[in-house]
């Protein structure tokens, strides 16, 4: 044998202890994830030594999987616990980057961050928390069309989103898939808490079998919230999924469980444990469909941090551009503000007066207007309302025009189309956007 087979063969040798080697040492992986080490014990003890986890309870949490569909106010707090818990993996899924706005709530997220993507930049953190858990990252839109193959990966899931569209999605995937669902919601001061399709409990769909209407559901872009709140409920979703994992008895399921954060109560309502005639958690798996059109279901699409409404003919409404050649040309005009005080005293364009747009019914609100609108000294002005993004402006233009004192003392009544944040975008970009 000369030297070019031998060193051939011995290559070929080498392939094939290196394809053993490979083995060893995912059997090797596969093992230590099934015992806890030394270093384990050293990281967890503190819940270990409690009879409710206990080691098997530690093994169960290091094999288990958890998926988090939103990386925000409820995803951060959620996914921060279950990491420093042990799971061994967590899925992360949002479409979207990190904001300015979102900080004071989402803390898994830095202002360096700002403008990465949501879950690259929450991958990033867990992993400072815990090198050993699993982060893995879908960088997608939740619909009807990927939802199952990411859902078939994991054991629990947590509903952090804030939109209704992706509600039912979640719900009828973990439905179709087997999966126990998590959801937590925030908003304003309250949130809510409960635990669906776990061990035949109800569903999303036995509560709420139609969405509501659009104009109804607020979300933390558009009605606020304050930090703590998602904060206590990702907290608390988190507690829940390692109940879950863990097989505790008392799992928050078939209750509803309420946070008031003014007045600092919980109260915790019992649900009905029999499933609505005909909801999709009766039927059998294999004949659950999830390819509906969830958007035109709920009239209203996933990724709307602000629904857009078009009440009024396009006569009735001007530009920011039209307002600004108002202006310069001084035409006269009285522009009413109808958002709340509270966003006035935030920001306001200086030649504006506030008035809410639900004291726009009061009498004594419309006599007051009147007078303004009559100390236009020989001129009749033309009347404008504005709000943050041109929903309840037009709102305004319709309530107004009901009142014939009004309308017969101005030229015209007309809303701001996209109101102060396209007056930002296109006018004046010092002004703030929230």
């Amino acid at each position: 044998m000369n030297n070019d087979e031998e060193i051939s063969l011995l290559s070929a040798e080498i392939a094939l202890l290196n394809v053993e080697l490979n083995k060893k040492y995912a059997l090797l992986k596969k093992k230590q994830k099934q015992c806890l080490t030394k270093l384990d014990i050293n990281r967890y003890s503190r819940q270990i030594i409690l009879p409710e986890i206990g080691v098997e309870g530690q093994k169960k949490l290091k094999t288990a999987s958890v998926l988090i569909i939103g990386v925000g106010g409820l995803g951060c707090p959620s996914s921060m616990y279950l990491a420093s818990a042990g799971v061994g993996t967590i899925g992360l899924v949002d479409y979207d980057e990190v904001e300015l706005s979102n900080l004071h709530r989402q803390l898994l997220h830095a202002q360096c961050n700002v403008g990465m993507r949501k879950v690259e930049s929450g991958k990033l953190s867990l992993n400072r928390m815990n090198e050993d858990v699993n982060i893995v990252v879908h960088d997608v839109q939740l619909d009807g069309h990927n939802s199952l193959d990411i859902f078939k990966q994991y054991d629990v899931i947590i509903d952090a989103s804030d939109n209704l569209v992706t509600r039912y999605i979640i719900n009828d995937t973990c439905v179709k898939a087997g999966k126990p669902l998590v959801s937590g919601s925030a908003i304003h001061c309250d949130g809510q808490l409960t635990v669906y399709n776990y061990k035949g409990s109800v569903c999303f769909r036995c509560l709420h079998p139609k969405p509501q209407s659009p104009e109804t559901v607020g979300n933390c872009a558009s009605v606020g919230v304050l930090g703590p709140v998602p904060g206590v409920i990702g907290v608390l979703q988190a507690m829940e999924t390692i109940k879950i994992i863990v097989d505790h008895p008392n799992v928050l399921h078939n209750s509803l469980l309420l946070y008031d954060g003014v007045d600092c109560e919980f109260k915790k309502i019992k649900l009905t444990n029999v499933k609505r005639n005909g909801c999709i958690c009766t039927k059998n798996p294999e004949d659950i469909t999830i390819t509906m059109d969830y958007e035109e279901f709920c009239g209203s699409k996933a990724n709307d941090k602000f629904k857009t409404l078009n009440l009024l003919k396009e006569n009735e409404r001007i530009t920011v551009l039209d307002l600004n050649e108002l202006i310069s040309k001084k035409n006269p005009f009285l522009m009413i503000d109808v958002r709340k005080k509270v966003e006035y005293d935030m920001c306001h364009l200086p030649f504006s007066i506030n008035i809410q747009l639900s004291d726009l019914k009061s009498k004594d609100t419309r006599s007051k207007l009147i007078e303004k609108i009559n100390s236009f000294s020989n001129m009749t002005p033309n009347l404008i309302t504005i709000c943050r993004r041109g929903n309840d402006s037009q709102r305004a233009v319709d309530e107004l025009k009901k009142y014939t004192e009004i309308t017969d003392n101005v030229k015209w009544i007309k809303d701001v189309i996209g109101g102060l944040h396209e007056w930002s975008m296109q006018v004046d970009e010092n002004f703030p956007i929230y």
